[in-house]
């Protein structure tokens, strides 16, 4: 099993499935099991997800699977988790399976990094964003909701953290989203200070990105796709925002066509949902298939 060395010096283990051209597909290879399982189907999530991507999508590509964010949240990087070490990370991925050129897949906040990648090298053979928008990102709100749950998490009174992961965003940058079932009065903080102070050293890393001014770096071929009821309200405590993924899709979809990129809205999904591979497969596959 090829293992990458991090720009910390810590390693992940990448598995690598199909033969073809190379994706990165930063997802946790190995289903979820026991009570964790079972908290993840609650508000949504799938615990077999990342194998349910893997196998949908190693027929016609080689796909190279590392669990990234379970990565950080068990060897947390509080002071370097920026967006230049995430990018070099995942170059870092890229040579431990001798990928010269490969495309990217990643959402919610990795979706995210996919585009901090695209912006620093010209390696990527085509960048596929999932669940959040490469214009109009919600930077401002995701650094208040993050140094909301840092705060929670130093808090005298706060309860012995336990590490919680499972939708592509969870809950170290607050990113399991509202599907609908979730009473935010009542979530818990789970993560401890160190996981959640990476994610705010990457959002305050973010402070005034200009997505837009960054377009003209991005040269591969791009796909971005979110749900179009992606929109998630946080309580004062979370911060008091509104983080709206699936909205600059809907609204600005003529200016991302303009600027190169393919983009896919579905109907009503919302941040859990539209992660689903039953959802993104039938989006991922032709698209990749032409373009990779």
């Amino acid at each position: 099993m090829p293992t990458a060395t991090l720009h910390d010096g810590s390693t992940i283990d990448i598995e690598v499935h199909g033969t073809g051209p190379t994706l990165l597909l930063p997802v946790n290879p190995r289903p979820v099991e026991g009570p964790q399982a079972d908290e993840m189907r609650k508000v949504g999530a799938d615990p077999a997800l990342g194998r349910s991507l893997i196998d949908g999508l190693s027929g016609r590509l080689r796909v190279a699977a590392f669990d990234y964010e379970g990565h950080v949240l068990a060897a947390p990087k509080p002071g370097t988790l920026t967006p230049a070490n995430l990018a070099a990370d995942l170059l870092a991925v890229a040579d431990a399976v001798g990928a010269e050129r490969f495309a990217y897949y990643g959402y919610s906040w990795l979706g995210l990094s996919g585009l901090q990648l695209a912006i620093r090298t010209d390696r990527l053979s085509a960048l596929v964003m999932g669940g959040f928008p490469p214009i109009d990102g919600p930077y401002e709100e995701m650094l208040r909701v993050t140094a909301a749950t840092h705060a929670m998490a130093t808090a005298p009174t706060a309860p012995t953290p336990t590490a919680t992961g499972g939708d592509g965003g969870a809950k170290a940058d607050a990113g399991w989203a509202d599907s609908g079932e979730i009473d935010w009065s009542s979530v818990e903080m789970t993560m401890s200070p160190a996981q959640t102070q990476q994610f705010l050293t990457l959002y305050e890393a973010l402070r005034g990105f200009d997505d837009v001014a960054a377009q003209p770096r991005v040269t591969c071929p791009r796909l971005c796709v979110a749900g179009s009821a992606d929109q998630i309200d946080y309580e004062e405590r979370w911060g008091g925002v509104r983080v709206d993924i699936g909205g600059p899709l809907v609204r600005r979809r003529a200016e991302l066509e303009r600027l190169g990129w393919d983009v896919a809205v579905l109907d009503g999904l919302d941040h859990m949902r539209a992660m689903q591979a039953e959802h993104v497969l039938p989006i991922l596959r032709p698209w990749l298939a032409a373009h990779v």
